[in-house]
């Protein structure tokens, strides 16, 4: 027995020393990848000497450097803050390992200035606890940008497009990158690859397994918007992107953007979102809210693993159960303990020429079984069971039984009284009116109805009011709701409201932060205000016409002395005074400065300019030099025949350089202040040249 142990133990000892062996073996096998890494980045150093050698001390050094500054350049910070601010199209996503919500992006629009957002904040539901995290390697702002998620390596979050606009939305860009979002680090990181889809705002990505799907969106060039219908597929296993070529005469979803897209067992659901049509009688297109449903049906992978992509393909599904009317802006997120789509609110707009624009919003919740062929089902609050219940039911029989005990004669009497008018006779002021135990019965009604309509457990109560473009995530069993977008008139109210809703149970709406709308600033304009502006610009502000006239704009004799010592009053300015009187003046050179350099922008981007214009003019982050370099001989032609010295050569040269000087000069205010718009965006100059344009148009910027 005592050998039997001894051998036991005697192999448990080799596992370990086995075990040990093969750690140290791996460490070993790292470090020496980290001094490859090291020497490849002191590659070059010391080439002066060549008895130079670095030593192992050196080169450990070398790559204690090389990983502080990795460290520093990926350092996360992060901190427990308040809920996220006002912002629509961001988006919110339940983390795939733990109990943690996502939310990421977004922009606020006042009326005036739209401003887009770049930080990441994760939610606890178990503390009600929002932290921010901030890192140098953060994706910049952006808003309609989307976000799947992964179980893989302990969590990741997948982020493509989106799009970024000057706080006058003169300037635009769309944004074709890819991030990650590692979980368990807080880090990103970036996957550039030269085959991916193209910049883009208002698509949809749903991760299928390994695989991240893509479809849709749209960009906006300025002269219009155009819808996509293409499919992408990004492996995340191989880190390739993959597109996905339709046949022609396969049935397929059209372009779209704004829509709903859900995994599920035999692949993806796809439903509803919003496109334009553009006829040539509107400019600005003709929305149109979608209402199908489609499944994109993805193959088993072949026994070695390999995805067929040819085998996808798109089968349209009908309509089956009560389902939703036809309306964009509706949202739609997975629960996935149900295999069942919930979706919440959205807008129908009656879009009947450019300037009337009819619109209604919902706050309706519906389901989507994605098993089978699909079927809607709607799902309405459960209220509770009082004790004693049934009032109202009783009280709608006894109603019923005394209209039924009636008598014919005096009913039909009764009727052709209404008929005639004789309801407001003398003679039927005479009547003896109701008896006195209908009376009792009317109390009785009126005062259960109160008690219905004042009953503070009412679960429609606490549904959040009718909005689109909510943002929504289910976590388990729960859902959760933030903001969205209401209109009122004129005005775009972006709201802020964050509420939960147990699935499992459909009682109530929790209501974790309340909206309240006044405190969200506009700044834009309304009817009201607009007509009381231009009264009193006219000047009709009360005082007529024949007032103004007898006034004649003269003081009254003996207050001219008076005036004119008011307005010397006036001209003497305290320092704060005048310190405030200059700020503003130079906030609005500053704004007016914006305005121009963004117009400038979208102005440079036209395709409709002359040749001469388009080289006679800097282009956005163009420096002199290269401006000259591209221009040279059309300045060196303009200088030879303004000048007329004669000159030739480097002399004529220099003189068609002074031109461009000058010329480049008159641009520069311009074009320093879009580089400064574009630093604020993180952009990169030349690609942010592409997608600058002359303004948004007439629509809303959520109508897309």
């Amino acid at each position: 027995m005592g050998k039997l142990k001894k051998v036991k133990k005697d192999k448990g000892d080799s596992k370990a020393a086995a075990k040990a062996a093969k750690k140290a073996k791996g460490e070993k096998k790292a470090a020496g990848k980290d001094i490859k890494a090291a020497k490849k980045q002191t590659k070059g150093k010391g080439k002066g000497d060549k008895d130079e050698v670095m030593d192992e001390a050196d080169l450990i050094r070398t790559l204690e450097e090389f990983r502080n500054q990795w460290a520093a350049e990926h350092k996360v910070s992060e901190e427990v803050v308040e809920i996220p601010s006002r912002r629509a199209n961001a988006t919110l996503t339940a983390c795939p390992v733990k109990e943690h919500l996502y939310l990421f992006g977004g922009e606020y629009y006042d009326g005036q200035t739209v401003q887009i957002y770049a930080d990441l904040y994760r939610y606890t539901p178990e503390k009600d606890e929002w932290k921010r995290f901030s890192s140098p390697t953060a994706p910049g702002p952006r808003s309609a940008h989307q976000v799947a998620a992964s179980p893989a390596g302990g969590g990741k979050l997948w982020m493509f497009g989106g799009e970024f606009s000057a706080p006058n939305q003169s300037s635009f860009h769309h944004y074709r990158d890819l991030w990650c979002f590692d979980i368990p680090t807080h880090t990103w990181e970036r996957f550039d690859t030269k085959v991916r889809p193209s910049a883009r705002s208002g698509h949809r990505m749903a991760m299928w397994k390994h695989l991240l799907f893509l479809f849709g969106g749209f960009q906006d060039t300025g002269i219009r918007t155009s819808y996509l219908s293409d499919l992408w597929v990004w492996d995340t296993l191989e880190y390739k992107w993959h597109q996905i070529e339709i046949g022609d005469v396969d049935r397929k979803p059209g372009a779209r953007s704004g829509f709903s897209f859900i995994p599920c067992p035999e692949g993806l659901i796809l439903h509803g979102g919003y496109t334009k049509t553009y006829d040539g009688k509107r400019s600005t297109g003709v929305g149109q809210a979608l209402s199908d449903t489609w499944l994109l049906r993805v193959p088993p992978p072949s026994e070695d693993g390999v995805m067929d992509y040819k085998k996808l393909k798109w089968e349209k599904r009908k309509k089956i159960g009560y389902a939703p009317s036809t309306r964009s802006g509706c949202t739609m997120a997975l629960w996935a303990a149900k295999g069942m789509g919930v979706l919440f609110g959205g807008v129908s707009d009656d879009d009947k020429d450019e300037e009337t624009l009819d619109s209604t919003f919902y706050n309706e919740l519906f389901g989507y079984n994605v098993a089978g062929n699909g079927r809607w089902i709607s799902l309405p609050l459960k209220k509770k069971k009082k004790k004693g219940g049934g009032n109202k039911k009783k009280a709608k029989a006894k109603a019923a039984l005394l209209a039924a005990e009636r008598d014919p004669d005096d009913a039909e009497e009764e009727d052709s009284k209404m008929e005639d008018g004789e309801r407001g006779s003398d003679e039927e002021e005479e009547d003896e009116g109701p008896k006195p135990w209908e009376l009792a019965q009317m109390a009785k009604e009126e005062k259960a109805a109160a008690e219905e309509e004042d009953d503070p457990d009412d679960p429609e109560k606490t549904i959040p009011f009718a909005r689109y473009n909510t943002m929504l995530a289910v976590q388990r069993n729960t859902l959760y709701s933030y903001g969205g977008i209401l209109e009122s008139g004129d005005r775009e109210w972006t709201l802020d409201d964050f509420h939960t809703l147990q699935l499992d149970k459909l009682d109530r709406f929790n209501c974790l932060k309340e909206c309240i709308i006044e405190n969200a600033e506009w700044h834009g304009s309304d009817s009201e205000n607009d007509s009381s502006d231009s009264e009193s610009e006219d000047g009709s502000d009360g005082g007529s016409d024949d007032e103004e006239d007898e006034d004649d704009g003269k003081a009254p004799e003996g207050e001219d002395v008076a005036m004119e010592e008011v307005k010397v009053e006036a001209l003497q300015l305290t320092d704060a005074e005048q310190a405030a009187l200059d700020a503003e003046k130079a906030a609005a050179e500053r704004e007016d400065l914006r305005k121009r350099a963004t117009a400038f922008a979208g102005v440079s981007a036209a395709a409709d300019r002359t040749a001469e214009d388009m080289i006679s003019t800097p282009q956005p982050g163009e420096t002199l030099a290269k401006f000259f370099a591209r221009s040279k001989e059309y300045w060196t032609q303009k200088a030879h025949a303004q000048v007329g010295t004669g000159n030739r050569g480097k002399e004529l040269r220099r003189d068609g350089f002074q031109l461009a000087e000058e010329a480049f000069q008159k641009y520069l205010p311009l074009l320093e202040e879009l580089a400064r718009i574009q630093e604020q965006a993180g952009l990169d100059a030349a690609e942010a040249a592409k997608g600058a344009r002359a303004g948004l148009g007439t629509d809303s910027r959520n109508r897309r």
